[in-house]
C-alpha cells in the first residue's frame, strides 16, 4: 500500500525526534500496527529513536543505562521487546517458608534481570543506609543479541558455582505467582508439530508486531500442539513429592559449572563513582558474553572450539536415552528413585545439597509434608495426581521452566494466602506512596533505642523488613505493618504477621520516652497515632495485641512503641535496589549459607 493511499504523508514529513515524541502516547501494539500500514511507515516506525523512547517508557532502567545496554544488543527494538516482556516480574516476591522470611527482589542487572534473595541478617556495623545487604542470587534472565532470552537458575555445589538453564514461559502482564516447573518440550515419537511460543520475546524484530498483537491470546508452548499426538501431562498434575524429586534430578542433569572468570558482579554499582561504574560495565559485558556462549556451546566450550561435535542443548533433556523400550518404565524414573534414596540416607549436608533441599524453602514446603507414604496407602486426594512414569512417557524431552502465572489470590492484611504444595513465590502488590498514603511502601528497621548502628552493648540487632499499607476498616483508615523478613536466629513472628496496626484518625497523647537520638541530638516528633502492636501467643495462631503508639519523626523515620513493655521498633524507608547495588557481587555471602543459614 502506498503512503498516499493510507494517508501517511503527514507522519512521513515529521522528523524522527518529533515522531518519537508523538509515539509516547501510543501503546506498543498501536506502534506495531502503524508499521503494518505501508513500507514507508514501517521504516519510520523502525527508527532507533522511537524504540529508545519506548524503552525509557517501560521504566525498568534509566536513559543512561539504556545507552550502555544498547552496546550489547542488535537494536533498541530488540531491547524494548525484552524489557516489555520482563517488566511484570520486577518487584518483591515472597513465600511464607522459612518463617524468618523469604524475600526475592527482582531488579535490573546488565541487559538482564536478576532475582536476588535477601538473606535474613543482623544489622551490619555501618547501619542500614551505609552498610551492604546480604543476598544470594536465585535466578537470572539474560537478553541475547537478537532480543531472545535465556533463563538461569543459580546454585552452588561442592564449592563451585553452577547455573541451571531453562526457558521462560509467557509472562502475563498481571502475573502474581512465579512457578518453577519441569515442562515437556515435545510430544512423544519426535513430532515436529510444536508451534510458536505465545511470548514474542523469542522472535526476531520482523515478528514483533504480530506477536505483540497476540499477547493475551492462545495457550502455552506445551499446549499448542497440532496433529493427533499424545496429550502432554502438565507438571502441576504430579504430586508434590514427585514434582520435588523431578526438579532435583533434572537440575543435576542440566547444570553447568560457572568458571571463575564468569562469576563477577550481576549488576553495576551506583553511579556515584563513574570510574567504578565503567569498570563494572566491562566486567558485566564479559560475564554476559561468556554465559551466553556456555549456554550455546556447553561449559567446556573454551576447550572445544575446534570440535565438530554439536553442542548439547541444556534447556531440554532428551529422555530417549533413558528409556529401555517403548511402554516400559524409563531408566530416568529409576535415577530419580536412586537419587532420592541417596539424599535421604546421607546425613552430611554439603552446600550443594543444602541448595537442592532448600528448593522447598525457596519455592515450596518441607520434604515430609505431602510425601509418599511408606506403607503404600494414599489419601483420596492423591488419586487426582498423575504418576511420574505417565508424565515422563508423554514427551521425548523435558526441561526447566520459569512460569509467571496469574491466579485469583485472597489476602489477609496485605499478605497473600499461599498454596503450600506448589514450588512458587508470590508477588506483593506495589504500595505506592501518595498524599493520602504517605507511609505506604517498604520499610526496614530494628528493635531498640537509639536506632541506627549497633553499639558495643548490643552488637547484633536483627534487621526487619516491613511492608506498610492502608486498609479501610469500619469507616476508618488503618495503617498495617506486615512483616516480610526477620533477621533473628529464631522465629518471633511468622511472615505475614501484622507487627502493628495504627488508626490514622486517632491521635495519641502518649509522650515519647527519649529526648535524644544516637548522636545526642534532640528528638523532634511530628505527630503520634494510637495503635496496637503484636504480642506473643500460642503457636503463632493467636498472638493477640497490646496497645501502643506510632511516632512520626520530622526526618521521616517512624517508631512504634508498645505501651506496657516500652519495646520500640524503629523504621526508615528503604530503596532496596540501591541497597543491593552497593554490593553487586554475591560470592562472599555463600559462606553464610554453608554455615546453615536459611535459603
Amino acid at each position: 500500500m502506498s503512503s498516499e493511499s493510507c494517508g501517511s504523508s503527514l507522519l512521513l514529513a515529521l522528523s524522527d525526534d518529533l515522531f518519537s515524541i508523538i509515539t509516547c502516547s501510543l501503546s506498543l501494539k498501536d506502534i506495531c500496527n502503524l508499521g503494518l500500514c505501508c513500507r514507508n511507515l514501517y521504516e519510520l516506525v523502525d527508527c532507533e529513536k522511537v524504540w529508545l523512547t519506548q524503552c525509557e517508557l517501560v521504566g525498568i532502567v534509566p536513559l543512561q543505562d539504556l545507552i550502555e545496554w544498547r552496546k550489547a544488543i542488535s537494536s533498541y527494538k530488540a531491547l524494548c521487546r525484552f524489557l516489555f516482556s520482563v517488566q511484570p516480574l520486577m518487584g518483591i516476591w515472597v513465600h511464607q517458608n522459612p518463617e524468618l522470611g523469604n524475600v526475592v527482589y527482582v531488579m535490573p542487572g546488565f541487559v538482564s534481570v536478576v532475582g536476588c534473595r535477601v538473606i535474613p541478617q543482623e544489622l551490619g556495623p555501618l547501619g542500614i543506609e551505609d552498610g551492604p545487604i546480604l543476598w544470594a542470587p536465585v535466578f537470572e534472565i539474560i537478553c541475547d543479541f537478537d532480543g531472545s532470552i535465556a533463563f538461569l537458575l543459580h546454585g552452588r555445589e561442592k564449592g563451585g558455582n553452577y547455573v541451571y538453564p531453562g526457558l521462560v514461559k509467557h509472562v502475563g502482564r498481571s502475573c502474581n505467582v512465579l512457578l518453577l516447573e519441569i515442562e515437556p518440550r515435545q510430544p512423544k515419537h519426535g513430532s515436529k508439530s510444536l508451534l510458536h511460543s505465545k511470548s514474542f520475546v523469542h522472535y526476531p524484530d520482523t515478528e514483533l508486531s504480530k506477536n505483540i498483537c497476540r499477547l493475551n491470546s492462545g495457550l502455552s508452548r506445551s499446549q499448542r500442539l497440532s496433529g493427533q499426538g499424545e496429550t502432554l501431562v502438565p507438571f502441576s498434575r504430579l504430586g508434590f513429592s514427585d514434582r520435588r524429586k523431578l526438579l532435583d534430578v533434572v537440575t543435576n542433569q542440566i547444570r553447568l559449572k560457572v568458571p571463575g572468570v564468569a562469576i563477577g558482579p550481576l549488576f553495576p554499582r551506583l553511579r556515584d563513582n563513574e570510574e567504578n561504574f565503567q569498570k563494572d560495565m566491562v566486567l558485566l559485558s564479559e560475564r554476559r558474553s561468556m554465559l551466553l556462549q556456555m549456554l550455546k556451546l556447553g561449559e567446556g566450550y573454551m576447550d572445544s572450539k575446534g570440535s565438530s561435535q554439536l553442542p548439547f542443548d541444556r534447556t531440554q533433556l532428551q529422555l530417549n536415552g533413558f528409556r529401555k523400550s517403548p511402554g516400559q518404565t524409563s531408566d530416568f524414573y529409576n535415577i530419580i528413585s536412586e537419587d532420592t534414596s541417596h539424599r535421604q540416607s546421607s546425613r552430611q549436608k554439603s552446600i550443594g545439597r543444602y541448595f537442592k533441599d532448600s528448593l522447598n524453602q525457596i519455592l515450596g514446603k518441607s520434604i515430609s509434608f505431602n510425601g509418599n507414604s511408606k506403607n503404600g496407602c494414599s489419601s483420596s486426594s492423591e488419586s487426582k495426581y498423575a504418576s511420574l512414569p505417565e508424565f515422563l512417557s508423554s514427551s521425548d524431552t523435558i526441561g526447566l521452566t520459569l512460569h509467571a502465572s496469574t491466579v485469583n489470590l485472597s489476602s489477609y492484611r496485605s499478605w497473600p494466602n499461599m498454596h503450600d504444595s506448589r514450588f512458587a513465590i508470590y508477588k506483593l502488590p506495589l504500595r505506592i506512596r501518595s498524599v493520602d498514603h504517605e507511609y505506604a511502601g517498604l520499610w526496614g528497621g530494628t528493635f531498640g533505642w537509639p536506632p541506627g548502628k549497633p553499639t558495643k552493648d548490643k552488637p547484633g540487632k536483627a534487621l526487619f523488613f516491613l511492608l506498610l499499607s492502608y486498609e479501610e476498616c469500619q469507616g476508618q483508615q488503618q495503617l498495617i505493618a506486615t512483616k516480610i523478613l526477620e533477621g533473628t536466629h529464631y522465629v518471633l513472628h511468622p511472615n505475614g504477621s501484622a507487627m502493628f496496626i495504627v488508626n490514622m484518625d486517632e491521635p495519641s497523647t502518649d509522650p515519647f520516652p527519649w529526648d535524644t537520638d544516637v548522636d545526642s541530638l534532640t528528638v523532634n516528633i511530628k505527630h503520634a497515632l494510637k495503635g496496637e502492636g503484636i504480642a506473643n501467643g500460642y503457636g503463632f495462631r493467636y498472638p493477640g495485641s497490646k496497645p501502643g503508639s506510632l511516632f512520626v519523626f520530622q526526618d521521616g523515620h517512624l517508631a512504634f512503641i508498645w505501651k506496657e513493655s516500652r519495646a520500640v521498633l524503629t523504621l526508615q524507608r528503604l530503596n532496596l535496589q540501591e541497597l543491593l547495588r552497593k554490593v553487586p557481587s554475591h560470592l562472599k555471602y555463600y559462606l553464610g549459607i554453608s554455615k546453615g543459614g536459611p535459603i
